[in-house]
């Protein structure tokens, strides 16, 4: 992740959140009151997010410690302790539903796309996301798929050319879309193309495509579509796709396996947090 974009993502989520001040904080809690806190997974997943922990705490208080019991990309069983912080009470309860809503929602994605991964079980085929991600979060949540094991498809309409049913209605057919944007981009954005039909894959072949997606399409078409396919070209699997029946693409050939739901769909995985202030180090 970007550290310098996190760092300015959390300084907006938590002046939304305090505003002028924690209210509930600065009335119960005396200034120095220091206190440990533990985060603690609530049910087994992959975690993800810790970063954010450490760089949100550190926002709030300089002298909060952060000691982290997983990295990233590792499962945490039910009852295990994720993360212990020590420092002032006030700071670590100020922070702890901004940091939990974001740690629990970056594990929830990298637990589904780890269970997506181990569905398939075909180490040819590589799960990615797609752009269908909460706006303001979208390098989070890439981030947290990258944490289970899958891959990041394009980040926007900026890093990658992908081009769809309406845009090849608009041009008159896949050839003129694609020469189309030849003409104005330059040699290093790649272009993918979206198919549904045996013909179209062949004229998105003849045009030039780097990346072609086959949207919509049964198992046993993709494994089609693939063997027409040259080598040099990119294939990728979207649309229709879900947990329950991913292992019917495993083998097919494809080289992606995109997946809206990862990010739009996800439930969080749920984490909590304990304090005492009796607790020692």
């Amino acid at each position: 992740m970007n550290k310098i974009k996190l760092k300015k993502m959390l300084e907006a989520f938590f002046i939304e959140d305090i505003g002028e001040r924690d209210i509930t904080s600065d009335a119960i809690f005396p200034i120095n009151e220091q206190v440990r806190g533990v985060f603690i997974a609530k049910e087994n997943g992959v975690i993800a997010g810790l970063d954010i922990m450490r760089t949100a705490y550190q926002l709030l208080d300089p002298t909060i410690e952060v000691h982290t019991k997983f990295k990233d990309g590792e499962r945490a069983k039910k009852g295990e302790a994720i993360a212990e912080v020590l420092g002032p009470v006030r700071y670590i309860l100020t922070g702890e539903r901004l940091i939990l809503n974001l740690l629990q929602r970056m594990s929830g994605i990298a637990t589904l796309t780890k269970k997506c991964v181990e569905a398939l079980n075909d180490p040819t085929i590589y799960i990615c996301d797609t752009r269908k991600t909460v706006p303001g979060l979208k390098m989070l949540d890439k981030y947290a798929v990258t944490c289970g094991g899958g891959k990041n498809h394009r980040f926007g309409l900026y890093d990658g050319i992908m081009i769809k049913d309406n845009h090849i209605a608009y041009c008159g057919s896949i050839t003129k879309a694609v020469h189309a944007v030849r003409e104005r981009c330059g040699h290093m954005v790649k272009v993918e193309v979206e198919t549904e039909t045996q013909e179209e894959v062949l004229e998105a072949i003849e045009a030039g495509a780097d990346v072609i997606m086959f949207d919509n399409r049964t198992p046993e078409e993709v494994r089609e579509f693939t063997k027409l396919v040259p080598n040099h070209i990119i294939t990728e699997a979207s649309g229709g796709i879900t947990l329950d029946n991913i292992a019917m693409y495993a083998h097919t050939g494809v080289d992606y396996i995109s997946l809206g739901f990862l990010t739009h769909s996800v439930k969080a995985l749920d984490i909590c947090l304990q304090v005492d202030k009796g607790m020692e180090s």
